[in-house]
């Protein structure tokens, strides 16, 4: 059975950082690209950051990028985004995905496992 858990969500000030991690089992962790959607209240599911599935190609979102790193530890099946500088507008739930490609991934919303999420409130 696949699991996908997320941890390092919490409540933050502006400015502030967190890292999230998602711990992969079940599944063979290298053989997928990983990525960080989120969903704010009332608001479509995004797409946040995305890692290839060795980890050499890494791709962001207009809002985060500059501000947020995405890596992973194949060895560990745990992908990680590190978000700095957050603001108000980062409050969301944090999803881990894990898919074939990022592009497919960031394009459609769609990937073969989710995670359950980790909520970020960033207060102002």
């Amino acid at each position: 059975q696949v699991q996908l858990a997320e941890s390092g969500g919490g409540l933050v000030q502006a400015g502030g950082s967190l890292r999230l991690s998602c711990a992969a089992s079940g599944l063979e962790f290298s053989s997928y690209a990983m990525a960080w959607f989120r969903q704010a209240p009332g608001k479509e599911r995004e797409f946040v950051a995305g890692i290839s599935r060795l980890g050499t190609s890494t791709y962001y979102a207009d809002s985060v990028k500059g501000r947020s790193t995405i890596s992973r530890d194949n060895a560990k099946n745990t992908v990680y985004l590190q978000m700095n500088s957050l603001k108000p507008e980062d409050t969301a739930v944090y999803l881990c995905a894990a898919g074939l490609t990022v592009q497919a991934m960031s394009v459609t919303q769609r990937a073969n496992y989710w995670g359950q999420g980790t909520q970020v409130t960033v207060s102002s």
